[in-house]
């Protein structure tokens, strides 16, 4: 089977969305988790934390134990040569007991990995930065501690399923943390890049609609980008004074650039199907290189409304993803590249 880690509070809502795309999914209640039977076609779930094809249970009482049963099933699968990463952690009880468990069982796997297979632990990589063609991932979640799954993830996979597979340890990222910035919506920017394996660089032209106060302004100035902001009210003072912001005091839906631009941003409070299809729009006009766009939503009503994007966004793009970030509240990020950008 293959299971999910929810975003926080989204565990009904992950259900229903892998219902949606008929992959067969249950909740299970005691350990949060949830499984499904197969993988949903289009391999976008916006509720979705963290994913683990192909899961396996583990019954297991010692550390020793844990640690043959992944090797067990990464024997055969993963060639020597090529990097892998392992994430290990538990999704039981609170403070420090899971974690120290799985640092045993860390510790007992490269014991036996330098005895048996000394090449695959050299290959063993410990990062986050976005997977390649050669990269595999070993996950293996500890619902108890004696029990959980595992998950082996070989080339191609993590990153043919980027958009699901996280390289970050359960998917989670903390909160960007600066207090400078106009609100703390500044984060979401952070999360998107990070999770993307891009950011806004020096010399870049970013649009960002819905811009006041001007959170996400801020990020792309203080990495050296040029901002043109558009919304009904004007930005922080000190942002609209800086050279490289222009304000523009327009409707942000009616929009275009003169030119073609390197980042579209866009926080604006709108209902979901307005920023859906003003995405869509730019995409198709080939507006932007790359987008960072948040779907607010008032209730959960109208969460299907998303596999509208899901079905259309991908084939204007060569790497789109669909995410309620941890810095998200009842919200959903789309963000991506576009296909103009090959």
């Amino acid at each position: 089977m293959h299971l999910f880690l929810p975003a926080a509070d989204a565990a009904p809502f992950l259900v229903d969305e892998l219902n949606r795309a008929g992959a067969g999914a249950t909740l299970n209640e005691t350990t949060g988790l949830v499984s499904a039977t197969s993988l949903p076609s289009l391999p976008y779930l916006a509720f979705a934390r963290q994913a683990m094809p192909e899961g396996t249970e583990v019954l297991e009482a010692s550390i020793n134990g844990w640690a043959d049963h992944i090797i067990t099933r990464i024997a055969g699968i993963l060639p020597d040569a090529q990097p892998w990463r392992l994430h290990l952690w538990p999704v039981y009880g609170e403070g420090r007991a899971g974690l120290h468990r799985c640092d045993l069982i860390r510790a007992a796997l490269n014991e036996r990995l330098k005895k048996r297979r000394r090449a695959l632990l050299r290959s063993l990589v410990e990062n986050t930065e976005p997977f390649t063609p050669e990269t595999s991932l070993v996950q293996a979640v500890l619902t108890a501690p004696d029990a959980g799954y595992v998950s082996v993830s070989a080339a191609p996979q993590p990153q043919n399923l980027r958009a699901i597979l996280s390289p970050y340890l359960g998917g989670d990222i903390p909160h960007a943390e600066d207090k400078a910035a106009p609100s703390r919506a500044f984060a979401k920017v952070i999360e998107s890049e990070l999770r993307l394996g891009q950011q806004i660089e020096k010399g870049q032209t970013c649009v960002d609609l819905g811009a006041s106060p001007g959170s996400w302004s801020y990020v792309a100035i203080q990495r050296g980008a040029y901002v043109t902001a558009i919304d009904r009210s004007p930005l922080r003072d000190d942002l609209m004074r800086n050279p490289r912001l222009t304000f523009q005091q327009a409707d942000a839906f009616k929009f275009r650039p003169t030119q073609p631009v390197d980042w579209l941003i866009c926080d604006i409070i709108a209902a979901p199907q307005r920023s859906m299809d003003l995405l869509l729009d730019w995409l198709r006009e080939r507006q932007m290189r790359r987008f960072i766009v948040t779907l607010k939503f008032k209730g959960t009503e109208e969460y299907p409304l998303m596999e509208q994007l899901k079905e259309q966004a991908p084939a204007l793009c060569t790497d789109f993803r669909l995410t309620r970030l941890c810095a998200n509240k009842n919200e959903v990020t789309a963000f991506g590249v576009s296909a103009w950008d090959r």
